[in-house]
């Protein structure tokens, strides 16, 4: 693959996905597509990975929001939400991905982390394991899977710490999926739009 091309959309692979499900995978800088999944695609920032990102950066939320961020609706909700802003090159890049790798690996946001997992969450329900189920994310550049390492979709979840991430953004989470639950006529205020943003990612001003 031509390093210098932007990768093909992803395809979401129909199969539902358990935490006992198995499968091989390994990202390393030994693979030709190394940081290839960077690029090129769209990264849902939750307010944790807000929290990790503008600390590593020294930041405060509304700066790290305006330098690194571009708002949108989320679907079916008419939520505010952010994504990653991409950089202005032909590959449409993470700003923080070098050859090399991730320059804010330790801080990396959940999507990242889940990758080359999806999850889909019906509903939260505390200590529960059937709150969604996870799905492959196939992109057809990536070579991570035929790498020989095989896992488990929970001990993935536990060794790229998706686990902990999803415990503290649980409510945030759940309070999105019961607002997808509502009748479509039932619309948020402009007023309301602008607090559920202020509190999910611009955290420095609503304290």
């Amino acid at each position: 693959m031509n390093q210098n091309q932007p990768p093909t959309q992803a395809q979401i692979h129909p199969e539902q996905l358990g935490l006992n499900s198995r499968f091989r995978f390994k990202c390393h800088p030994g693979v030709s597509c190394f940081t290839q999944c960077c690029r090129g695609i769209n990264i849902i920032l939750t307010p944790y990975d807000i929290i990790r990102l503008k600390q590593r950066l020294e930041l405060s939320s509304e700066a790290f929001l305006a330098i690194y961020t571009e708002p949108h609706l989320l679907e079916k909700t008419d939520l505010p939400m952010v994504t990653l802003k991409h950089l202005d090159d032909d590959l449409d890049s993470c700003p923080f991905v070098r050859e090399d790798g991730c320059i804010l690996y330790e801080d990396r946001p959940t999507a990242c982390r889940y990758y080359p997992l999806g999850v889909a969450t019906l509903q939260h329900k505390e200590g529960a394991d059937d709150e969604g189920f996870f799905f492959f994310v196939n992109e057809p550049h990536c070579k991570g899977f035929e790498e020989d390492c095989d896992w488990t979709v929970a001990d993935w979840r536990k060794d790229q710490a998706v686990d902990q991430r999803d415990t503290v953004n649980a409510a945030w989470t759940d309070l999105l999926v019961r607002k997808r639950s509502f009748p479509a006529n039932i619309k948020l205020t402009d007023q309301a739009k602008q607090m559920f943003f202020m509190v999910s990612y611009n955290i420095d001003k609503f304290r």
